[in-house]
């Protein structure tokens, strides 16, 4: 209520010193709305959004997930009806030094680098590791590369690389995995405020500035309000034009029911610095999403183990809500071979997707190729395709004769009766030494 009055007593005071003779000698209330009409007119503060970035104010969004967040993952989900999708954090150190390539089969940008480790065969091919993919037509301004980094310098190399193809560098601040914090990057992050803050300001004037797109940061909460409060005022300060928090604390898990405490007063803050705020933790659903986005005064929401087990949460009830696991499967299936995903990364996903009860959900943990994924889950349709992938990601199974194969019978047949034993003796005879070596002869020389 006093907060009430000093606006009021304010808004007299302004009324009586801006208003012309004639206004003055009219009734006070003449001169009170006149105010709140000025105050109600005038836009919030807003942090400028660059040319080639996006606004994350009215979004609902798919959380950066290690696994989880990659190429199919992320299309399926735009598919759905997310607003904007974060792909894995991804290391500075493991995108500096790697070579973009446009990849003519899956129309996507791969950031591949040949393997540091020579392979276990001589005669193996060397295939490079895929660090990083985009989709530079299907993702198109609806990107967030999430960065994951502990000085401004690799921080600033690693984003350049990547910059011209998204739409915003997120920072990982909140990741409390060991392979993310040990480096001092994550949750470790926030820590060390002045470093974290460090880092946002060098992305923000040699990368947003000059590729321009947004930077933003991804945070937990604190062990106090305080301290959270605090963290957040230097981070707005910084230019960043959006901040998402996680309702939990890094040693909180993600069994642990999140905490929405302070989450108000975050939005208060970003709103007032003119950043958008975006809250994650337990969001089940869009209409959810945007239901709490109303309770919490957010600008956004972000959608993480409900999209990962199923993305048609993306999905509002008007438009039909989830759909059934087997469907989103065969969407998932296709666009995993469109863009000749990793097999280990589809296999994991699929095993996400089903319900572990289902009686396919055995079969197909046994999978070792597309072509057997399509036949375990009867999608006809995709066998040909899937045969395909098989052959250009090396997972195809050596055809023989039947002549090398009943000779490898065979052979497998006599190493069982005694072959085997046959060839370690052939072996350890060629080891042997020589009985002078052994000792033979020599207990008659000493007893004679």
């Amino acid at each position: 209520m006093h907060n009430l009055f000093t606006i009021l007593s304010y808004g007299q005071n302004f009324a009586l010193d801006t208003a012309s003779a004639t206004e003055r000698s009219r009734p006070c209330p003449y001169g009170m709305l006149r105010f709140l009409a000025a105050v109600m007119t005038s836009s919030p503060k807003k942090v400028p959004i660059p040319n080639n970035g996006v606004d994350y104010r009215g979004k609902v969004v798919l959380a950066p997930m290690v696994r989880s967040g990659e190429l199919p993952s992320r299309l399926l989900a735009l598919k759905y009806g997310a607003d904007l999708v974060w792909g894995p954090e991804t290391i500075d150190k493991s995108m500096i030094g790697t070579t973009k390539r446009i990849n003519p089969i899956s129309s996507t940008i791969d950031y591949t680098r040949t393997p540091s480790t020579a392979p276990k065969h001589p005669e193996s091919v060397i295939r490079e590791s895929k660090i990083y993919r985009l989709h530079p037509n299907e993702e198109r301004g609806r990107l967030i590369f999430q960065l994951g980094t502990s000085s401004p310098t690799t921080a600033v190399e690693a984003a350049k690389l990547v910059a011209p193809h998204v739409a915003g560098i997120d920072v990982n601040a909140g990741c409390p995995k060991p392979f993310s914090t040990s480096g001092g990057m994550g949750a470790a992050l926030l820590q060390t405020p002045d470093r974290l803050a460090s880092i946002l300001s060098a992305l923000v004037g040699e990368v947003g500035s000059v590729f321009g797109i947004g930077i933003s940061v991804k945070i937990r909460l604190l062990e106090t309000a305080d301290k959270t409060e605090a963290l957040v005022r230097k981070l707005c300060a910084t230019g960043i034009t959006g901040l998402t928090v996680h309702c939990r604390t890094t040693p909180m898990r993600p069994r642990e029911r999140a905490i929405r405490d302070q989450l108000r007063m975050i939005a208060d803050i970003c709103r007032s610095e003119g950043v958008a705020c975006v809250m994650n933790g337990d969001v089940r659903n869009k209409d959810e999403a945007l239901q709490l986005i109303q309770e919490f005064g957010c600008d956004g929401a972000m959608i993480a183990t409900a999209a990962e087990a199923n993305p048609s949460a993306f999905r509002t009830n008007e438009q039909g809500g989830l759909l059934p696991w087997r469907e989103v499967v065969q969407e998932y299936m296709k666009l995993a071979l469109d863009v000749d995903n990793k097999w280990g990364n589809t296999k994991f996903t699929l095993g996400q997707l089903m319900p572990g009860k289902a009686e396919v959900y055995r079969r197909v943990t046994g999978c070792k190729s597309y072509t057997e994924v399509c036949e375990a889950l009867e999608l006809g349709d995709l066998s040909a395709q899937a045969r395909e992938v098989d052959e250009r990601l090396g997972l195809v199974r050596v055809q023989h004769s039947p002549a090398v194969n009943k000779a490898k019978t065979e052979n497998e047949s006599a190493q069982a009766a005694g072959g085997r034993t046959g060839i370690e003796r052939s072996w350890s005879s060629k080891k042997q030494r020589s009985l002078s070596e052994r000792g033979v002869g020599l207990l008659s020389t000493m007893t004679a």
